[in-house]
């Protein structure tokens, strides 16, 4: 889940990979996942797509146990808000969830009103911004 990935073990990101355009994505799911590599776009073995990846500088150390890094992977499933518009995420997200917008390397990023298919609070109402639904 997005709130369990610490600071440190993102601290060797040096950039974040997108294979789309985030900006019609209201939340990406991320999670951290034992890659072999600290570079390069990962196989992904879960339903759904990787819509994002992030890569890790030469300092970054692998695992020593197994030889891999831990590098967030950024995907959806199938049953997710984009594809699914009016299902079970209609008004809320996955726990993994995040807004794309708030992703940088080494910051984790957050959930928001916009990721959570919630209406716009009213201080965005008060300056004219409104969420796509």
């Amino acid at each position: 889940m997005s709130s369990l990935i610490s600071a440190d073990e993102i601290s060797y990101e040096t950039g974040i990979v997108w294979l789309e355009d985030i900006g019609p994505l209201d939340y990406v799911r991320q999670s951290l996942d034992r890659l072999p590599t600290r570079k390069g776009k990962p196989a992904y073995h879960r339903d759904g797509r990787m819509v994002g990846y992030a890569l890790l500088s030469s300092d970054a150390k692998p695992s020593r146990a197994s030889g891999t890094f831990r590098r967030r992977v950024f995907w959806l499933l199938p049953h997710d808000r984009d594809s699914d518009p009016g299902g079970l995420y209609a008004r809320s997200a996955p726990a993994e969830a995040i807004d794309p917008r708030t992703l940088r390397p080494r910051v984790k990023g957050y959930k928001t009103e916009r990721s959570e298919g919630g209406p716009p609070s009213k201080a965005m109402q008060d300056r004219g911004h409104t969420l796509p639904l």
